[in-house]
């Protein structure tokens, strides 16, 4: 029992003192994470909310690949990723391959579904309670789409 104690006291100390290389990969972690969620969200929230708004044939298909793309695994991301920038791979000549770009591509894989069905369901919603006063007013699902996302952003941050 004495190692994990050693472990935790030395853990804290690190955080506590400021560690450099600690604060490095935590910066780094940080950096990977919210550059991830600012890409997802600039393609999910547009994705959601068209399928929200919208009807068109194979709309019902797409809601079922968005459900479905939230399920994949990390590990199974991670392959695709891996597969698509090694050497062999249709990307590697970009050179990309265990680089923070990397880890922002798949985590950008794995977020994106997430973002879209949230943003789908959030703005479906908001759609159903609005829908009147935006027609009272001429506008189009399109045209409501930036209200939406506004109005719907406490929603959408969570």
């Amino acid at each position: 029992m004495t190692d994990f104690g050693d472990a935790l006291s030395t853990a804290f100390a690190l955080v506590v003192n400021l560690d450099r290389d600690l604060s490095e990969v935590v910066g780094l972690s940080l950096q990977v994470s919210l550059s991830a969620v600012l890409i997802a969200s600039i393609i999910g929230l547009p994705v959601g909310a068209a399928l929200a708004l919208f009807r068109f044939p194979g709309r019902s298909f797409c809601i079922v690949v968005l459900n479905a793309f939230m399920g994949l695994p990390p590990v199974v991301i991670g392959l695709i990723v891996y597969l698509l920038l090694s050497r062999a791979g249709p990307f590697g000549v970009f050179g990309l391959l265990f680089t923070p770009t990397a880890m922002i591509i798949a985590q950008v894989l794995l977020i994106t579904p997430l973002v879209a069905a949230l943003a789908r369901q959030a703005m479906e919603t908001l759609w159903l309670e609005y829908e009147e006063q935006f027609r009272s007013l001429g506008a189009t699902p399109l045209r409501s789409l930036a209200a939406l996302l506004w109005d719907g952003r406490t929603s959408l941050i969570t």
